[in-house]
């Protein structure tokens, strides 16, 4: 069993020493070789737990490279430690990589004058005057649209608590993803600078920093409409049983008059387990049996009341529509937030 232990991590290793060299290709346009580093045998037996080594020459500078394999990141500060010590036993520039490390501790690493590579994503050697950033340059230059995980935050923070500070195990219970894609989440709100990530204890925690009107409006370029999908199928016997949306739901919101058939909302999950347990036929507009259904990217249950979805993904769902009374009916609920 230990042996297969042993065998798995090298492997994984092996992958990320490949990738390293497809990132620093693809990023510098020179080609890179890494080799087995032989001069651990006299390094700290918790220094070998930790790590695994290679040697690289990147443009004229021989390097250590230091590979993180576990599971959880390690404290910046201690990294800082861990390479000041591999620096007195050995000739050679060293350089801390890790297949993925989140923005709060790649910044703290920056911080701390640790030269790292993340493959794919960052690149941080001033000893050669490399500061290579590009997914986070990209993001802020193109401003896509955040993850359909990182806007259920957003509206979960400004419906129910924007001053609480948030960790990715509680975020993640409550909006039923894993807490790594809280992580991811909460490495997109920091980046976009709606959210500030300090550390309590071993713990991530997310405040936003604006009052909550100001952190929707900042969010707006972020945001997108929850609907991947409308259509309209013919009324079913057991009914849908979601949850009410679109002019249905802003009819709740405003004295916007209902319209003449009823708008759903379904999670891509309930669609689908709509699908196989009964034949849904779409109809046209007109057809007087007809209920529109909206296919969302977020689950709409989550921020509903009374069977009806929240007004901040309503208003996201709507707010391309040009039809003045649905503009003024949104600005009506949109006012009574008391924001």
């Amino acid at each position: 069993m230990l042996s297969c232990i042993i065998n798995d991590a090298e492997t994984q290793v092996q992958a990320e020493l490949h990738q390293l060299e497809r990132y620093v290709h693809d990023a510098l346009g020179v080609a890179v070789t890494t080799t087995p580093w032989r001069g651990g045998e006299r390094l700290p037996h918790f220094l070998k737990d930790l790590y695994r080594f290679a040697q690289v020459d990147l443009l004229g500078m021989h390097g250590l490279l230091v590979i993180d394999a576990n599971p959880a990141e390690q404290p910046p500060a201690a990294v800082r430690e861990h390479m000041d010590l591999l620096r007195t036993k050995q000739d050679a520039d060293v350089i801390y990589v890790r297949a993925q490390v989140t923005a709060y501790n790649r910044k703290r690493l920056i911080e701390q004058k640790v030269p790292f590579i993340v493959p794919g994503n960052q690149m941080y050697l001033p000893m050669l005057a490399i500061d290579l950033r590009e997914h986070f340059r990209r993001l802020r230059s193109e401003q896509p649209s955040f993850s359909p995980s990182t806007q259920a935050v957003v509206i979960h923070a400004l419906l129910r608590g924007a001053e609480e500070a948030f960790i990715p195990l509680e975020m993640a219970q409550r909006l039923g993803y894993s807490a790594m894609t809280m992580t991811r989440a909460f490495d997109e709100l920091e980046v976009a600078n709606l959210g500030e990530v300090t550390t309590r204890g071993r713990e991530r925690c997310l405040r936003f920093t604006g009052r909550r009107q100001e952190t929707w409006t900042k969010a707006q370029p972020f945001l997108r409409s929850p609907v991947t999908k409308r259509l309209f199928i013919r009324r079913t016997e057991a009914g849908v049983g979601g949850i009410r949306a679109g002019l249905s739901a802003l009819a709740e919101y405003s004295m916007l008059v209902p319209p003449a058939y009823t708008t759903y909302a379904l999670s891509r999950e309930d669609w689908k387990s709509l699908r196989q347990r009964h034949k849904a036929i779409e109809v046209p507009t007109q057809d007087p049996d007809a209920q529109e259904i909206e296919v969302w990217s977020y689950p709409p249950a989550l921020f509903a009341e009374r069977d009806v979805v929240d007004s901040l993904s309503l208003y996201l769902s709507l707010k391309a529509d040009r039809d003045e009374r649905t503009e003024a009916s949104l600005d009506e609920m949109m006012r009574k937030l008391g924001w």
